[in-house]
């Protein structure tokens, strides 16, 4: 089994390294200084209470240099997937699995859904359908990434909390594609569930990134800040009303309500949502597949998102004005 992590930065880093520990046949397409440490020095990952381990990777910037894979695990930003798809043509065989591990609303949403809304494009997560017309809806895996890490300097990862990659067909389905991957990722000690209902974990994610990444960005508070302050767990919870709304219309089932939601939130504590992060280091921010998204969906189910139409307007400007959306 060959497998390509494209954008191998804090969570593809911690996957690949866990993989190559485990014996699995991996290489990495990476960019600049990350890249550079990687080739010339191997991929460390700390993690709490281990040695730091450093394994031997190939890497490359250049797809071409690494040929066909079995699956090409995407771990880039949502934003920066669509002007890459033509750059991971090299990587794609007649039977390669793509396996979309970004967040928020991914492209292939209305794939093998069924229903009235059955094949339904999102602009605002793919726009001009690069990735749907590019990858092809039958090659995708689903994946929601749980993982917290981080590059803490060029070629090292710190892994923070989290080994879970919940994995699911579009259709459901227990496939030996998906089961595959499952046997792979759990040998390299990670948590790798092959879910049938995936959309449903989407969703539980997406609630937290669609309104605690622009209100942190907004207001620089942290999780447990914005969480517990009474304006802003406001703001908060209607979002996600807003939110819960349309995936039920959907189909979507929610384990949780919306106020255990936001408490898990601020029992994360102090921590810097990565819209917050990317917006201090000056890093393009991913406003479009968790926020845009939403609002996208609202105008395709028939249903008002007027607080999260304002959120996104201010944040989306706070973007702009930063140069950075």
């Amino acid at each position: 089994m060959k497998i390509c992590i494209f954008g191998a930065g804090a969570i593809g880093g911690y996957m690949a390294a866990k993989l190559v520990q485990a014996g699995a046949d991996v290489s990495i397409v990476a960019r600049g200084p990350h890249l550079a440490a990687m080739q010339a020095k191997g991929l460390t990952l700390l993690e709490e209470g281990a040695e730091p381990v450093t394994v031997q990777v190939r890497a490359s910037a250049e797809a071409a240099d690494l040929g066909p894979q079995d699956y090409v695990i995407v771990t880039l930003k949502a934003h920066s997937v669509p002007p890459m798809v033509g750059r991971m043509q090299p990587l794609i065989g007649p039977e390669t699995t793509i396996v979309s591990g970004v967040n928020g609303v991914p492209w292939w949403y209305f794939h093998k859904i069924g229903g009235p809304l059955e094949g339904t494009r999102l602009h605002s997560v793919d726009p001009g359908n690069v990735q749907w017309d590019g990858f092809g809806p039958d090659r995708v895996l689903g994946c929601v990434v749980y993982p917290a890490a981080e590059v803490s300097e060029p070629g090292t990862i710190r892994h923070i909390e989290g080994n879970r990659f919940s994995l699911g067909e579009p259709d459901g389905s227990k496939s030996d594609r998906a089961v595959a991957l499952s046997q792979a990722l759990q040998a390299a000690g990670l948590k790798a569930p092959v879910r049938p209902r995936l959309r449903d974990e989407i969703w539980v994610k997406l609630w937290g990134n669609l309104s605690f990444n622009p209100i942190s960005a907004l207001t620089h508070a942290t999780l447990d800040v914005l969480c517990t302050d009474p304006g802003t767990r406001d703001v908060a919870r209607r979002m996600m009303i807003e939110a819960q709304v349309i995936a039920e219309k959907l189909g979507v089932s929610f384990p949780i309500d919306v106020e255990r939601r936001i408490d898990g939130g601020a029992a994360v504590g102090a921590h810097r949502t990565s819209m917050l992060q990317d917006l201090d280091a000056g890093r393009p921010m991913e406003i479009d597949a968790l926020v845009g998204s939403v609002q996208e969906l609202g105008r395709i189910t028939g249903t008002p998102t007027p607080t999260v139409d304002t959120v996104l307007a201010l944040v989306a400007l706070r973007g702009r004005v930063a140069g950075l959306y």
